[in-house]
């Protein structure tokens, strides 16, 4: 399996893990160049023998993963050609297929996140089987309501089987930029940690896991989703879907409002660092 040819992302493997380092500034933006290797990753990966765990994080402490190129509020067509390599699931949009796919992989997934992480971003985390961040340096939102749409990538799906209805609700309805402290007391995470022990905690837990044999490892996973429901998500990202085209492609006062934010400096480092606040005072 080759790992080498990537440009917006690094993969190492050793001892059964896949080391996947998000590598695309100036924030992780999930765009053309980090969205489609993202998914041949996940097609090489579910076949190869040699990894038992996958770790996800980023090479920006600043940004795990910013969020999905909001460009394409202007380009429905651009966004579908990001799924040009997809199969199965002809129903699901790019970003929906891409998180079905992490959510289904055979191997053991780990998000270890430091920084921010929104709409698209914290869609890639919740599909992984497990998340621990850095106490304090990580914060995490679906802010697509702020620009007139709703989740679209699977937030609606995954967020409330980690948080429940209600906060899922709060979540995605109230837009807000939530901390590890309240991220670790909903579910969102399973543990914060102190930052400087979060790299060794990680390696730890995945060196364990990887030890175990593939069977152990599909039979726990097979079993827990069984208990929780996680062999509905297709049918419920489909459903997402249906209610997405409610509002996207976006209606023109949230296309004008998407293009103010832009012109203002949206996508940049300055203005993601505090998103909300920027399109507080542009919106």
């Amino acid at each position: 399996m080759n790992y080498t040819d990537y440009t917006a992302m690094h993969v190492k493997v050793d001892d059964g893990i896949a080391w996947v380092t998000l590598a695309n500034p100036p924030m992780n933006l999930l765009d053309a160049a980090l969205v489609p290797e993202l998914k041949r990753f996940v097609r090489t990966v579910r076949d190869d023998d040699r990894v038992r765990v996958i770790v996800v994080q980023s090479d920006n402490p600043d940004f795990f993963a910013a969020h999905v190129d909001m460009t394409y509020a202007f380009d429905a067509e651009g966004f579908m050609r990001l799924g040009a390599e997809d199969t199965g699931a002809p129903q699901l949009n790019p970003m929906q297929h891409l998180m079905l796919s992490i959510r289904s992989l055979p191997q053991v997934t780990i998000a270890k996140l430091r920084g921010r992480l929104r709409g698209g971003g914290n869609e890639l985390a919740t599909a992984t089987d497990m998340r621990f961040a850095a106490a304090g340096q990580t914060w995490m939102s679906q802010l697509e309501t702020r620009i007139g749409i709703i989740p679209g990538g699977g937030g609606t799906q995954l967020l409330p089987r980690l948080i429940g209805r209600s906060r899922a609700l709060e979540a995605i309805l109230g837009a807000g930029l939530h901390d590890t402290d309240t991220a670790e007391k909903y579910g969102w995470i399973n543990r914060a940690l102190p930052p400087a022990q979060l790299d060794a905690f990680v390696d730890d837990l995945a060196r364990r896991i990887a030890a175990l044999t593939p069977q152990q490892i599909t039979a726990a996973k097979t079993a827990i989703d069984a208990a929780t429901g996680g062999d509905t998500l297709e049918a419920g990202l489909a459903e997402e879907g249906h209610a997405l085209g409610l509002v996207y492609p976006a209606p023109s006062e949230a296309l004008d409002r998407t293009r103010r934010y832009l012109d203002a400096g949206l996508q940049t480092r300055d203005a993601e660092l505090d998103l909300e606040g920027f399109m507080d005072r542009n919106g």
